[in-house]
């Protein structure tokens, strides 16, 4: 949101003087009150005088006057008159200043839909002109009206998505010749992937042309794109085409996209809310599956959030090579555990008094693995991410954007919540993916989208790899999570050289956790989170023992 710009007060008529107050009677909706408290006026301003914001509830009136205000404007071709009805008018006028300059738009005709509470829904309908291309384009949007901080008028909460739906903060509208030529995708057996098809392949569509573009053999045409800001290039989003006015000729790139998975996959997450699965061949790094319900936001790649307890896959394999525990030790797991201040709970309350690591590992009990922290480091867990699984390095090279996971150096407390995946651990379904995938193969193998043979670029590699006997023990209690934890009734009729892993994350300000599963089965490995569902062996569970 840009600044907020203070709006001069209007020159108003003198006061009527009654007693020692001063009291102004002023017309219209949304104007305050204004009382002077003694003294007198100098240098031609009112001295002491202070203005009451207007408070409460937006009446239907004003939201209704404020969006009218604000969509005339813009329609008429009058930017700065519509961004002084926002919440930020300079951000506002640039952008509504490039909807007809940049974007070329004209014929613009807004109408608006019946409020439902502050937010006004509208839909647009506008023409894209071109040195001599012409062509409609019609979408729907909506505001919301809030009161501005400085007076309490109802203005349009200003966000660059009030524009377009398509719109970060920072993002604009370019109409004119691509710089970059469309591509044509193809999955691994040679066949065009679409949106039309596959809906979740919206964003990899994209960020395949912003990587290949320009060296796939295509030529660019003229198109309405929306071209990212600061802001969205940081978030690594890539530009997205709104229009074609004349299509380019198009470059093929290959992935390496299984079409009978791809096509499970977008079934299995369009079930659930914010679900998001990806599905890796072990023994490549072969990404064969990625999908996102909702089909914005590409989570699976992109996403930055705590793992939960999927994350003690990593744990374990630190402890299993410092020696300090084997899957068959006696390890209580108690109710709560005390680290630096904090009390740390496990689900339910629930505690193993006489039981071993395996079953604890199965249980997901948390105190099992937090007991540990007084023998470890602040960066142990850091590097045992970063040397055997590659994430938070950096540097892998899929052929499109990704969040390679981030495991920082913590202390104390913070330092006890990673190790449940808590703390400041950040994953997304791709990077769990390749935790389980690197379990199975013994070794990390970098995940990527496009072959490294199409443009001979270096994939991540990983500083060591984890010794023969700690893959055995990491098997064992992945195996057992699948048998008799947390992971049996998601897995049941899963055959084959198995394991898994649950996790649910807690975030604040939210009712349910967000659920976590990873596992893999002989040379699939796969991942999938539903944020805010709850278990992860109750919702992503089901997605990832479905694809596998």
């Amino acid at each position: 949101m840009g600044k907020r710009r203070r709006v001069p007060e209007r020159r108003r008529t003198a006061p009527a003087v009654i007693g020692a107050v001063i009291a102004v009677v002023a017309g219209g909706a949304g104007f305050g009150a204004y009382t002077l408290f003694g003294g007198g006026a100098a240098e031609g301003r009112s001295a002491g005088v202070h203005k009451t914001v207007k408070t409460g509830p937006l009446t239907a009136d004003e939201v209704r006057g404020t969006a009218t205000r604000f969509l005339t404007a813009w329609q008429q071709g009058r930017p700065a008159e519509a961004a002084a009805a926002t919440s930020a008018a300079t951000a506002a006028t640039a952008l509504l200043t490039g909807f007809a300059e940049d974007a070329r738009l004209t014929d613009v005709t807004l109408t608006q839909g019946a409020p439902s509470g502050t937010e006004v829904p509208f839909s647009v309908k506008a023409t894209v002109a071109y040195e001599g291309l012409r062509k409609p384009l019609s979408y729907d949007s909506a505001l919301t009206v809030v009161r501005r901080a400085s007076d309490g008028a109802p203005v349009v909460d200003w966000h660059a998505s009030v524009v377009h739906p398509e719109l970060r903060d920072g993002d604009t509208l370019v109409t004119g010749e691509a710089g970059t030529p469309p591509v044509k995708a193809l999955d691994r057996n040679g066949d065009e992937l679409t949106v039309a098809k596959y809906p979740s392949l919206g964003t990899v569509l994209d960020g395949l042309r912003d990587k290949y573009g320009k060296t796939a053999g295509g030529r660019a045409g003229v198109e309405l794109r929306v071209v990212r800001g600061a802001e969205s290039k940081k978030a690594k989003l890539s530009d997205k085409t709104l229009l074609e006015l004349s299509q380019g000729t198009p470059g093929t790139v290959r992935t390496t996209l299984d079409p009978a998975l791809q096509a499970a996959a977008e079934d299995q997450v369009n079930r659930r809310k914010r679900a998001s699965v990806v599905v890796l061949r072990v023994s490549t790094g072969e990404i064969l599956a990625v999908a996102n319900s909702g089909h914005g936001f590409n989570t699976a790649f992109l996403g930055s959030l705590a793992p939960g307890s999927t994350m003690k896959i990593v744990t374990a394999t630190m402890l299993f090579e410092k020696g300090l525990v084997t899957p068959d030790a006696q390890h209580p797991c108690p109710k709560t555990y005390d680290l630096a201040g904090w009390t740390f709970h496990n689900d339910g309350n629930s505690e193993i008094k006489k039981g071993t690591f395996r079953q604890s590992f199965g249980a997901s009990c948390n105190n099992a693995f937090i007991d540990f922290a007084p023998k470890l480091s602040n960066s142990d867990l850091t590097k045992e991410a970063q040397e055997v699984y590659g994430l938070g390095m950096n540097d892998w090279a899929i052929g499109v954007p990704s969040f390679d996971g981030s495991v920082p150096v913590q202390s104390g407390a913070q330092m006890g919540a990673s190790l449940i995946g808590q703390g400041g651990v950040r994953m997304n379904p791709l990077n769990m993916a390749s935790v389980a995938a690197t379990v199975q193969a013994g070794t990390f193998r970098q995940p990527y989208l496009v072959s490294p043979d199409v443009d001979h670029r270096s994939l991540a590699q990983a500083a060591r790899t984890m010794s023969a006997k700690t893959r055995a023990q990491l098997k064992d209690v992945m195996r057992y999570t699948v048998q008799y934890g947390t992971a049996a009734k998601a897995m049941a009729g899963v055959g084959g050289d198995v394991g898994a892993k649950t996790g649910s994350a807690e975030v604040d300000g939210q009712e349910k956790p967000n659920g976590w599963f990873t596992a893999y089965r002989d040379d699939l490995a796969a991942a999938a989170v539903v944020q805010a569902g709850g278990h992860g062996g109750d919702t992503a569970g089901p997605i990832v023992a479905a694809l596998l």
